[in-house]
């Protein structure tokens, strides 16, 4: 619903917070875009990863060149995600049909998990130049819950990037090998005991942090009349490396 949702806002003149994939595919994307610009609204990609304290740092040491030249990056977001029970009380609460339904998802683990991390080291590296991928069915679905993907970047980084929807671990990671220094950060959900601790001290966990910083961000771009980052642009950038992922498959069974 991204893309009917999307350009009835802009036509009433409505700013835009999108939650990632900015669409099923790059056509609705660039019609997002196009509305965007058409009625001068402001659009902005919902990618927490990019407000994560960790994962600035991260940007922050490659600035300033800590690391020296990254060879080689490894970034790998796995979970359960649809296939996990949710529950309120004690009754069960069922998983939204369109999860499972690849026409109006556009994919899966990898179009879902996957935006993320393409963000991110696009965000650290500059273009993709050339992107394969292995897609796993552990579930048999219509679609991927797992995936591997092998990218090149602009400035001649390799990255190996993981995703997956099979695990009740919930894994997020980045580790950049320098060829001066080799550097990992995670971004990882607390227990529950030290959650409630930092809900009823701080009335939020540190790993929702990020959720408030990116909706602060948008905020303050509104009121000082500025583009939010990342913008419509960087969304459509990232569904273009994925459908190229799609698309140059690689069969290693």
């Amino acid at each position: 619903m991204h893309a009917q949702c999307a350009e009835q806002a802009a036509e009433n003149k409505k700013h835009i917070l999108l939650e990632k994939p900015i669409a099923r595919n790059t056509l609705e994307a660039k019609e997002i875009i196009t509305a965007v610009q058409k009625h001068s609204v402001k659009l902005m990609m919902g990618y927490p990863m990019r407000f994560a304290t960790e994962f600035q740092q991260l940007k922050q040491k490659l600035n300033e060149g800590v690391l020296g030249d990254v060879e080689i990056a490894q970034a790998t977001y796995i979970s359960s995600g649809p296939l996990f029970h949710r529950a309120e009380g004690l009754t069960p609460k069922p998983v939204p049909e369109w999860w499972f339904n690849k026409e109006l998802t556009g994919g899966g683990a990898l179009v879902d998990l996957g935006s993320h991390l393409i963000n991110i080291l696009r965000w650290y590296f500059g273009e993709i130049t050339e992107i394969k991928s292995y897609l796993g069915y552990r579930f048999n679905m219509p679609f991927e819950d797992s995936a591997i993907c092998l990218a090149k970047f602009e400035n001649n980084t390799k990255a190996i990037i993981t995703v997956g929807w099979f695990s009740q671990d919930y894994q997020l990671n980045i580790q950049l090998y320098g060829t001066v220094k080799t550097i990992q950060s995670q971004h990882k959900p607390l227990n529950k005991l030290l959650a409630a601790i930092q809900m009823l001290t701080i009335g939020s966990t540190k790993f929702y942090n990020a959720h408030k910083a990116e909706l602060q961000h948008f905020v303050n771009c509104l009121i000082k009349d500025k583009q939010p980052t990342p913008t419509g642009e960087d969304g459509l950038k990232d569904l273009e490396a994925i459908e190229k992922a799609y698309k140059n498959q690689i069969n290693i069974d």
